[in-house]
């Protein structure tokens, strides 16, 4: 109701005697005066005063009212209701009968008077043939609906207004508003609330009525104003074919919930930078960050808090809206930034979900952590002891301490608190590749920081319950023990020369066959009397057994003479 404006201008006025046919025929109808008296005098009563009376009806003024007329007897001869629409008309410009000129003065907006107009301020003694009879002193019942003046301008009463105003709209500037149309005399015509949904316009080109294109202007986001507009501003004589009728003042509440410009970009404002920022995001790199998400209104549409999971994205590559891709670049691990995105660079005219079209986008982030697919893992020594000439190698058995946290501080495990090391055999498998990688080249004693990207550590899955997908993992370790291990490829090796009667030895009996038993037995004194060693942090008997399997060729459950070989007699095997 607040679009599609309309030619202004005013009817030019009638001739007296146009009028007096017009308004005996039904066109046409009375007003109000001052004063009291006899029945030779104007007489008004003012049935119904309203509380508020911000402007009274002055010469010149053009008013629309309702009416009833009738004769002394009761009988009525004209009403505006019986036609369903207001007599409109300029006062004082000799458009009415004088009484009625004179009866209109003074009255507010809502007020109701009962005017008594005596024959020589109405139609006299000639009176109206087959109407008003001669000499006639006539009644009305007059309601004022609506006063404008040409010279009226658009009124803006602006009743709250935000603390904060970083911007106020301007001509081009597109809006989203909420609003109450009513005329002058609060009869509600139309209501965006009522239809649920924003009015959403351009300001100042022409879309919308001159008043209200007037009437927005420097409005700010989340302020209320009323903003009245006569109807040379607004619809004009011809109202708007459907709620509005000609001539209607009209009177709009309107609330401000959006506002950008097609020109916009982005806007960033950092609310938290760490005072260590190592390093910067940059297009290609994957983060992991929090969100609320509102719109301009603070209304909020969206929150990764609520999912108690990270947003996870790489940035600038069109996985995210072009607002967030490019509001996400130069970001440090723990900053907190708010980024405001224009619909254009958002979700554009259609919006999505409950986002609604053209809608401003705030969303305040915290990054918790990124890394780049091509990143490796980071190393940082912490301490290192003075004797620090055996390293740590593959195939080595370590015991050592740790506090695995995520970037932003976030403990996930921690073997202190457990009491006890995590033991591992460096380049088997059995931690993360990162973590194989961070424990190389330790020393006893040294304590070092290192930080796995994802690809290295648990991946896009992570582990459920303990470790978040796609997390950049951050190891505080101190290695308190190393067991050198054994070659790569080798289980068990000889710490001296290999006896050239080695079958025979392991043979006690002497029947020619060894069972896994004896195999077992020599194997362990051989280990036991340091004359050989078996691969640390494995299990013992497992290593035993597999030799034993590997020697047994035939699967009998023993092993001859002729089956029997060491490892540089047999490569592909590791035993002996």
């Amino acid at each position: 109701m607040v679009s599609r404006a309309r030619p202004r201008g005013g009817r030019p006025p009638l001739p007296p005697l146009l009028l007096l046919l017009l308004w005996v025929t039904g066109q046409a109808a009375p007003v109000a005066g001052l004063g009291l008296g006899s029945a030779s005098e104007l007489q008004i009563q003012r049935r119904f005063v309203p509380d508020e009376c911000p402007r009274a009806v002055r010469n010149g003024d053009f008013v629309r009212y309702h009416y009833v007329g009738t004769f002394p007897d009761g009988h009525k001869f004209d009403s505006s209701y019986d036609r369903d629409s207001t007599f409109n008309v300029f006062v004082g410009k000799g458009q009415l009968i004088a009484g009625m000129d004179q009866a209109l003065v003074g009255m507010c907006v809502n007020e109701r008077r009962f005017v008594t107009i005596p024959p020589k301020l109405a139609y006299g003694s000639e009176g109206v043939s087959g109407v008003i009879p001669p000499n006639s002193v006539l009644h009305f019942d007059v309601l004022l609906i609506d006063i404008w003046n040409s010279e009226d301008q658009v009124q803006v009463l602006t009743y709250f207004k935000p603390s904060s105003c970083p911007r106020t709209i301007q001509v081009s500037d597109f809006v989203r508003y909420h609003y109450n149309g009513t005329f002058l005399d609060g009869t509600l015509f139309d209501s965006s609330h009522n239809r649920m949904k924003t009015y959403d316009t351009y300001v100042g080109i022409g879309w919308l009525i001159p008043g209200m294109d007037k009437g927005l202007l420097g409005m700010c986001v989340g302020e209320k104003r009323i903003i009245t507009i006569p109807p040379f501003l607004a619809y004009g004589e011809e109202g708007d074919g459907k709620d509005v009728p000609g001539q209607a003042s009209l009177v709009f509440d309107v609330a401000l919930l959006d506002l950008h410009n097609p020109k916009d970009s982005i806007s960033i404002e950092n609310k938290v930078v760490p005072e260590n920022c190592e390093r910067r995001s940059q297009s290609g790199d994957f983060l992991r960050y929090h969100y609320n998400g509102t719109l301009l209104d603070g209304t909020l549409f969206d929150s990764s808090y609520s999912r108690n999971r990270t947003f996870d994205t790489y940035i600038g590559q069109g996985y995210v809206i072009p607002g967030m891709d490019e509001g996400l670049l130069g970001v440090c691990i723990g900053e907190r930034r708010r980024i405001v995105i224009p619909p254009h660079l958002g979700y554009g005219e259609e919006g999505r979900g409950n986002i609604p079209g053209s809608a401003v986008l705030v969303f305040d982030i915290h990054v918790i952590d990124f890394h780049n697919p091509s990143d490796s893992i980071s190393v940082t020594s912490l301490y290192k002891p003075s004797d620090c000439s055996v390293l740590s190698k593959k195939g080595d058995y370590l015991k050592y301490h740790y506090n695995a946290s995520l970037l932003d501080g976030t403990l996930l495990d921690s073997t202190w608190n457990l009491g006890k090391t995590y033991n591992i055999v460096l380049g088997s498998g059995q931690v993360v590749l990162g973590m194989d990688m961070g424990l190389r080249e330790m020393c006893v004693g040294e304590k070092r920081t290192v930080i796995i990207p994802p690809h290295l550590g648990y991946g896009e899955a992570g582990v459920d319950g303990e470790v978040p997908g796609s997390a950049v993992l951050v190891f505080d370790i101190e290695l308190l023990e190393l067991v050198s291990g054994l070659p790569e490829g080798y289980m068990f090796i000889w710490n001296g020369e290999v006896s050239p009667n080695l079958f025979e030895e392991i043979d006690k009996d002497g029947n020619g066959e060894v069972l896994l038993e004896e195999f077992s037995e020599y194997i362990h004194a051989q280990v036991a009397t340091g004359k050989g060693k078996l691969a640390p942090g494995f299990d013992a008997e497992m290593i035993v057994k597999n030799m034993f399997t590997n020697q047994d060729r035939n699967g009998d459950g023993k092993v001859v003479a002729e089956e029997f070989k060491l490892k540089d007699q047999e490569a592909k095997h590791d035993e002996l």
